[in-house]
């Protein structure tokens, strides 16, 4: 076992440290973005979340542009959902800190038995009352894929009229058994169609050389506990946990061996209650400049309580929220203005009236409101020229939105 001596650093360059390990210390492009710039920022991200919401942009578009600034979203499409000889598929989908995209030699890591199987496992009673069900799906796939739910269920019934569909609020059996599938990794996304998910057995989407290759639970977690170290940059062991929802047990061996291997390096941080470690590569940058909007699914930010004790920033998505007790508004973005969480704007891209919506926009205590207002009313044109929008439209709701109104008109 290595032994070596803790070494103490303060909260801000722990920050610096976090913030650069995300891509936040690096410039946007000047020009055109492109496949290699969207690499740039895999290499630090890891993954990129899936989420259904849409209020806004969807998860899985918005960190590229909080990193890069506009850029053509088929860049993304093309990465995840798409394969030619030119321009391999660059992504798989799968479960990883939630359903992800994910680069393709990763998925021997999630199918090495390191990840905890996750809620789809419920789903395995519908199978034990429909053996044949599994068989009957994947022929479907086979046959017809990539496919959805919906088609599978349509040519089963057209096949065998054995199966029933679910009401509107209940996914049917056949949607049950794909999601079992896809948790299990016999199925994964061949591609999307507006979102759905179509189906395809995984062995036509990952290459046989990766599908191939065997890897222990024990080096699957040492792999995925490096690449949440890469992403964070520095953390705690359940920072590092988190990042792809590894056991407390398996987590903690993992790191040790790290810490053994001289991977990740044990350190005291300033006002944090737990040991911290620190990816022997991560950087600790002088200063961090430049500003973003950030999604709620933001790897830099999804762990809320890591979010409070880097950037002393509270922060809870409240789509779940009933109105009247909502304290900032449906899907807020934070803003991140030279490396600190300066302010919050519940955003919703309004396509019938080609706005971008800012239906409350909130700065933080201590911050230059003016300066604030300013750069995140530039962000805001930014973004909604990027989606396509004619302009922004400030609501009332804030104390940013009278002199976040005056300057976007």
């Amino acid at each position: 076992m290595r032994t070596m001596s803790t070494s103490t650093i303060s909260g801000p360059v722990a920050r610096r440290i976090a913030l650069a390990a995300q891509g936040f210390a690096e410039a946007r492009p000047s020009g055109a973005v492109t496949r290699r710039h969207l690499q740039r920022v895999l290499s630090r991200t890891q993954l990129l979340q899936l989420d259904s919401v849409n209020v806004a942009v969807r998860a899985h578009y918005m960190p590229i542009f909080s990193r890069l600034g506009a850029y053509e979203p088929a860049l993304v499409d093309d990465a995840a959902w798409s394969h030619s000889a030119r321009k391999p598929r660059m992504l798989v989908e799968s479960w990883a800190h939630e359903a992800s995209l994910l680069p393709v030699a990763d998925w021997p890591l999630l199918r090495s038995g390191a990840k905890r199987m996750g809620w789809w496992t419920n789903y395995a009673r519908v199978l034990e009352q429909t053996p044949q069900l599994v068989d009957d799906i994947l022929a479907v796939v086979k046959e017809q894929g990539p496919i959805g739910a919906g088609g599978i269920e349509r040519a089963l019934e057209s096949e065998s009229g054995g199966y029933k569909p679910g009401s509107w609020w209940e996914r049917s059996e056949v949607k049950k058994a794909c999601e079992w599938l896809f948790g299990m990794g016999q199925l994964t996304t061949g591609t999307r169609r507006s979102f759905e998910r179509l189906y395809d057995l995984t062995e036509r989407v990952v290459p046989p050389e990766i599908l191939s290759r065997r890897v222990s639970p024990e080096e699957g977690a040492r792999e995925l506990i490096t690449r949440a170290a890469v992403a964070l940059g520095i953390g705690t062991e359940p920072d590092l946990r988190d990042y792809y929802r590894l056991g407390p047990d398996v987590s903690k061996r993992a790191v040790a061996e790290l810490v053994d291997a001289g991977v990740l390096e044990p350190v005291t941080v300033d006002g944090w209650p737990a040991p911290a470690y620190r990816h022997v590569a991560a950087k600790a940058p002088r200063t961090v400049t430049g500003r973003a909007l950030l999604s709620p699914f933001d790897p830099l930010i999804w762990e809320r309580a890591r979010t409070e004790r880097i950037f002393d920033f509270f922060y809870r998505i409240e789509i779940y929220v009933p109105e009247p007790k909502r304290i900032y508004g449906y899907y807020v973005f934070p803003f991140l203005l030279d490396g600190e969480l300066v302010g919050r704007v519940d955003l919703k891209c309004d396509r019938a009236a080609g706005v971008l919506r800012v239906q409350g926009a909130f700065s933080e205590p201590g911050v230059d409101v003016a300066r604030v207002a300013s750069e995140l009313a530039g962000e805001l044109r930014l973004m909604a020229e990027w989606q396509g929008l004619d302009g922004v439209a400030v609501g009332d709701r804030g104390d940013l939105a009278p002199v976040l109104s005056r300057l976007v008109r």
